[in-house]
């Protein structure tokens, strides 16, 4: 065999790094779009797995990337169109086939509203960028990403679905809950984003042991657990913002510090 032939490769190494976060995306965009089909079959327990599915995958395919060093324009295109359907698109069906659908008009009026803001909302986030100067900004979202944001939508039918208290089901707490997540989308609020977090590697075990207690009450109590890590997300959210403006405030006394030395040298 000449050495030509042995040179001769079918994919680049390149792609082939490429390939896997971006079928992580695709396997993510098919299940969302499941979570529809299983909605309209009104197995809604199912239907609420499979968006969850889709959330795992989808806090899963930027780390894979980042770590294998196989990100692309494509893929970040591709993620972003994914998580319109997986967490827009999908959750407000799935609300809709299950009690949205008894307000009639403005039912199907808030399922468009929260498409809409849902597609702005992630159109705006792959285009900001931050100065060297705010890097600390990057440990939160502005406003809430659409995957926590499918997730609080979708509160009310975990609630019903994991038995903790057998209320009457009210379309009044559906309608201003999915109301409020789509302004929540669009807004500038400051939310913690776990995909950038980093821990110190003698916290890595601990980090492991928290994870397989979590899946375990995930298996053992799927929708009690998934209800409860809604609350504890809605809990969060003012303790980002006010986590937020310490961390603002922090840096801008750093900056003027640094001005003000600048000024005395010259």
């Amino acid at each position: 065999m000449s050495d030509n032939q042995k040179n001769i490769k079918l994919v680049s190494s390149k792609n082939t790094k490429i390939l896997l976060p971006n079928a992580l995306t695709i396997i993510g965009v098919c299940s969302g779009l499941s979570s529809i089909k299983f909605a309209l079959d009104q197995n809604y327990t199912m239907a609420i797995i499979a968006v969850a599915f889709a959330a795992i995958l989808d806090s899963l395919d930027g780390r894979v990337a980042r770590l294998i060093k196989g990100t692309s324009k494509v893929g970040k295109e591709l993620d972003s169109l994914t998580d319109v359907v997986s967490f827009g698109v999908a959750p407000s069906f799935i609300m809709y086939f299950w009690t949205l659908n008894e307000l009639g008009k403005i039912g199907w009026l808030l399922v468009l509203i929260y498409v809409v803001c849902c597609a702005l909302r992630l159109a705006r986030f792959n285009l900001t960028t931050y100065e060297e100067t705010e890097n600390w900004k990057i440990n939160f979202f502005e406003g809430v990403p659409s995957p926590a944001a499918a997730g609080l939508v979708l509160l009310p039918l975990i609630f019903e679905l994991s038995d903790i208290i057998k209320i009457n089901n009210e379309p009044i707490i559906s309608l201003i809950l999915i109301f409020s997540t789509s302004i929540l989308m669009v807004s500038k609020i400051p939310t913690y984003s776990l995909k950038r977090i980093l821990i110190p590697r003698r916290l890595t075990v601990f980090l492991l042991f928290s994870i397989g207690i979590y899946f375990s009450f995930l298996f053992v109590y799927t929708f009690k657990t998934l209800f409860v890590t809604g609350v504890i997300y809605i809990i969060f959210i003012p303790i980002s913002i006010v986590h937020y403006k310490i961390l603002s405030k922090r840096n801008l006394e750093k900056d003027i510090e640094q001005n003000d030395t600048s000024e005395d040298v010259l």
